[in-house]
């Protein structure tokens, strides 16, 4: 039995958000350099080189990769072995990201009730927590920024197995096609296939945070992500939405278990800036 201090936790977490919200990660920026040096659109060379640019402001004065610095998502695997001490483990995530944006003077962008009153509640809290057991002694937290420019144009699909992998593309290219401009392309676009209704959207928003230029292990699902990229920048809708050759930076897609009448498929569509960060404690 191993014990951790939640305040660990905090510290943990706090420091991600400071760091991913001002500096983008290198393969996010390497993949926007290459879609620059291939792009023969001289208006789609200016938008990249100004998404490109943004990147070095952020990284020099330690203001904000976006103006929109995301809703807080969590994805904490801790192991069945590990006794959590000194508070409250969620309170603890929460404190953490609340400390991130106080500290970093980011936008806080959550409001506590969704339909009516729409309150902000002044903190960038309550931050969406993920909690699964495994084996062991570590904590592992994978952590996101998801702006809601790109979060609002994800979706959810409930294909008839007979759908096969063509109904898969397509439900891929038709949310991109469907998403235009708005979520500030070139996007990365995670997919998850198989599962139900709500797992499914965790299999794509967790597919997002994998390194750019890693394909699935699995040989057929490294073909579909392919194509699906290959549909997808065939478009022509380009970065900023104003044409060009790259509309997705890349495509990642994981799998799960699923009932034999159903192949769900959500899309989940990530901006460029693509801010994620992982620790193990």
């Amino acid at each position: 039995m191993r014990t951790v201090d939640v305040s660990e936790i905090s510290q943990a977490v706090r420091r991600m958000y400071l760091e991913m919200n001002v500096a983008v990660l290198p393969d996010v920026r390497g993949a926007v350099e290459k879609a620059l040096a291939d792009e023969a659109s001289p208006a789609a060379r200016y938008a990249l080189s100004q998404i490109r640019d943004n990147y070095d402001v952020s990284a020099r004065t330690g203001l904000p990769l976006c103006q929109d610095t995301g809703m807080a998502v969590l994805f904490i695997t801790a192991g069945q072995d590990v006794h959590f001490a000194g508070g409250d483990l969620y309170q603890a995530v929460q404190q953490g990201v609340r400390d991130a944006y106080r500290d970093g003077y980011f936008r806080k962008s959550i409001v506590s009730e969704p339909l009516f009153d729409r309150k902000n509640t002044g903190d960038n809290c309550p931050a969406v927590i993920h909690l699964s057991l495994c084996p062991g002694e570590k904590v592992h937290i994978l952590a996101m920024a998801k702006g809601f420019g790109s979060e609002n144009m994800s979706r959810v699909f409930m294909l008839a197995p007979a759908a096969g992998e063509e109904g898969v593309l397509n439900a891929i290219v038709s949310a991109v096609r469907d998403a235009g401009p708005n979520p500030c392309p070139p996007v990365i676009v995670g997919v998850g296939i198989g599962g139900n209704f709500e797992t499914a959207p965790l299999l794509a928003k967790k597919a997002t945070a994998r390194p750019l230029g890693v394909h699935h292990r699995d040989e057929r699902y490294a073909a579909l992500e392919k194509k699906a990229l290959d549909r997808i920048n065939a478009l022509g809708i380009g970065a900023s939405g104003i044409g060009g050759l790259t509309t997705a930076l890349w495509v990642s897609a994981e799998y799960a278990p699923t009932h034999i009448a159903g192949m769900p498929v959500a899309v989940c569509i990530c901006c460029h800036a693509s801010r994620h960060g992982e620790v193990t404690l």
